[in-house]
């Protein structure tokens, strides 16, 4: 029988540390890799078959629960995290069982085990996604969502970003603009200049290396303007 191939998703390199320990010290297993956040998993998702997946539930900008919401054939899911009151909606989602951080070897024998009786005598399809149309930002204690038509631009600054909204809200996200950009929709969103993520549907007008859009103007760096130009066509 083959090995079960393990995916690990966690932001705390501590916890993935312990996870990785664990899965060495259990034959039958072997880790394809560790991620963490949403946007790099997706990326390893697509590059090798994952059969478990271990995944944190609070994670910035895209929680695990969003994450696994966006899976169209997710593997097997193990939840693992510090905070008891996510169990019940982690078990919504179908997973095989909820580690609390952090973890002990023998509780993670155990929810090993539970995923070997699932998949006993089975062949494991790799997992598949399509990318979420929202995303989740931090503000103080609440996680809010935030749907991607609903956003004009994103400007990054030193240690996190403004979204723009086309309510003409501003929200704060503890994250940097690398990491934002991965979570959003391809096609419908493109940095344009290293501090600019842009909303392509809310364009206006291009005027010189300046983009007209939500009443304001935003420059294009010009290792993006051709890129930018091809997306729209012109």
């Amino acid at each position: 029988m083959r090995k079960i191939n393990c995916l690990v998703v966690d932001d705390e390199p501590i916890a993935r540390d312990i996870l990785k320990s664990h899965i060495g010290q259990l034959p039958g297993l072997h880790l394809q890799a560790m991620c963490k956040n949403a946007a790099e998993a997706y990326k390893a998702l697509n590059g090798f078959p994952v059969d478990v997946l271990f995944l944190d539930i609070r994670m910035p900008v895209v929680t695990g629960t969003t994450f696994l919401r966006s899976l169209q054939k997710p593997p097997l899911v193990i939840f693992t995290t510090a905070y008891s009151e996510y169990a019940v909606e982690g078990f919504d989602l179908n997973a095989v069982d909820y580690l609390l951080k952090p973890v002990t070897f023998e509780r993670f024998c155990q929810a090993v085990q539970k995923v070997r009786e699932r998949i006993a005598g089975n062949d494991w399809p790799a997992a598949r996604y399509e990318p979420a149309s929202y995303l989740f930002i931090r503000q103080d204690t609440r996680l809010v969502k935030v749907d991607f038509d609903d956003i004009c631009y994103i400007r990054g600054e030193r240690d996190f970003c403004s979204i723009y909204l086309t309510n003409g809200k501003r929200m704060l996200a503890g994250s940097h603009l690398k990491l934002l950009n991965h979570a959003l929709a391809p096609g419908q969103f493109m940095r344009v200049h290293r501090s600019y993520i842009v909303n392509l549907g809310k364009l206006r007008a291009i005027k010189g290396n300046m983009i007209e859009m939500c009443g304001t103007e935003i420059p294009i760096g010009s290792s993006f303007r051709e890129e930018l130009l091809r997306l729209l066509k012109i």
